[in-house]
């Protein structure tokens, strides 16, 4: 799911498994370094591609 912030908050990204449960919870300029700090790195390419295309509020499902 992608969040907007507003004024100097920054847009974030929520990552969920099945269940709903969050995973991970970063910022989107950060990309690279959320998903090392959790771990899920290998998942880089195929959320670069589905964030540029995602309107805020949305959620995508990735097959892993």
């Amino acid at each position: 799911m992608k969040i907007k912030g507003g004024g100097k908050i920054p847009n974030y990204l929520q990552i969920r498994d099945d269940d709903y449960t969050l995973i991970a919870y970063f910022r989107a300029d950060r990309l690279k370094q959320g998903l090392t700090k959790y771990k899920i790195i290998k998942y880089l390419e195929p959320i670069e591609k589905c964030i540029d295309n995602m309107n805020f509020g949305e959620m995508k499902y990735l097959d892993n």
